[in-house]
């Protein structure tokens, strides 16, 4: 059996103020979309929270038109605002109870070339069970299989992915050949925590779903993870969120384990590095689970990391292992073919069709493992 996780960065269609070439530059744009979501959650509008509201549609280019280059405000029933010809604009809602809508982000096509080099990377992979991270919906993914996959012969069987907790279509899902069923799937988008208001506020950013593979007569568990990043909110809150994530994986994963399930795999993108105080519940705190890269068969090209150039520091993706499949291992790597290394792409070797950065299947490597059962 060959597992692998792979983060393919949207398949047809991205956020556009993630999609900009200058990733940075999209930064604040995402910052801005929160906080101004978070605002207009609140039950009364106070003259003070009128203002933010006013200085942040300002900043996403929202003041004077329900649409801009990044965004759209959809004032679905009543209004948050007016804009009179001769004044400046002003919020009328007096609270979110006031009127119904709220402000999205504006998409666009994923490039043409990208697509097919995800289809490559994918098909090169050649896994048995795939774990995609940001991948759009289930109809994305289905689609993405018809369409791009097949006609290459590397087509899946069974696809699953629901919605989660991110409205930004960045959501994880699985891919299974014949012979590898999806026999259940256990979601957690309504895992809770008190946040900072004391309101209960979604542990993961997207899910942590639970697929039960039946192979033969064995069944194996994978887990798929999309942890917080580190590129939003402060650094405190942002460890502090991974390190919840990372602790409540764990709660399930033990929970699995005295049922006594043994075949498990804790895989996708966790947003930091293995020796970080948030990955401790899953990879030091008494855990059993073992990295994929730590095996002896692992084989190894010298860079550590999965994301960007591979540099220690940007080793976030992973296979986690509990002890019976980790005993298993025949083998495992890292596939950077799709990715495109430094300014111009020559930090290792990518795909001849990639020509430049944005022609790139992802940031991340497709990170994978080859299991006898």
């Amino acid at each position: 059996m060959r597992i692998a996780a792979f983060n393919v960065e949207n398949l047809f269609s991205r956020v556009r103020a993630m999609n900009l070439e200058d990733w940075e530059a999209g930064k604040p744009i995402l910052t801005e979309y929160s906080r101004l979501n978070n605002l207009l959650l609140e039950p009364e509008y106070a003259p003070a929270t009128q203002a933010e509201i006013l200085e942040s549609l300002d900043r996403l280019g929202l003041l004077k038109s329900d649409t801009s280059q990044y965004a759209i405000l959809r004032q679905n029933h009543g209004a948050l605002l007016k804009r009179p010809r001769n004044a400046s604009p002003e919020v009328v809602a007096t609270g979110r109870g006031d009127w119904i809508g709220w402000v999205e982000l504006k998409t666009e096509s994923v490039n043409e070339i990208a697509m097919k080099m995800t289809a490559r990377v994918i098909q090169d992979v050649n896994a048995d069970i795939l774990a995609v991270v940001e991948a759009e919906n289930r109809i994305a993914l289905e689609h993405f299989n018809d369409q791009l996959l097949k006609p290459i012969a590397a087509d899946y069987r069974e696809t699953m992915l629901i919605d989660g907790n991110d409205e930004r279509g960045i959501d994880v899902g699985i891919l299974t050949k014949p012979g590898f069923q999806i026999e259940s799937m256990v979601s957690h988008i309504n895992d809770m925590q008190k946040g900072d208001t004391q309101k209960d506020e979604p542990i993961f950013s997207r899910d942590c779903p639970e697929f039960t593979i039946r192979v033969g007569e064995l069944r194996v568990l994978v887990m798929v993870n999309h942890f917080k990043s580190k590129g939003f909110g402060s650094q405190a809150s942002s460890n502090a969120k991974r390190q919840l994530q990372a602790q409540r994986v764990r709660e399930i994963y033990d929970q699995r384990r005295s049922e006594g399930i043994e075949l498990i795999v804790i895989t996708g993108d966790l947003n930091d590095t293995p020796a970080s105080k948030p990955l401790a519940p899953l990879l030091a705190d008494g855990s059993d689970l073992r990295d994929i890269s730590t095996h002896s068969a692992f084989l190894s090209d010298g860079r550590p990391g999965t994301y960007g150039n591979g540099t220690a520091s940007q080793k976030i993706d992973y296979l986690l292992l509990s002890p019976a499949l980790y005993a298993r291992v025949k083998g495992g790597g890292v596939f950077r073919k799709g990715v495109w290394g430094g300014k111009n792409g020559t930090l290792f070797p990518h795909y001849a069709e990639m020509t430049q950065a944005i022609h790139a299947a992802s940031d991340h490597a497709a990170i994978w493992a080859d299991i006898e059962l």
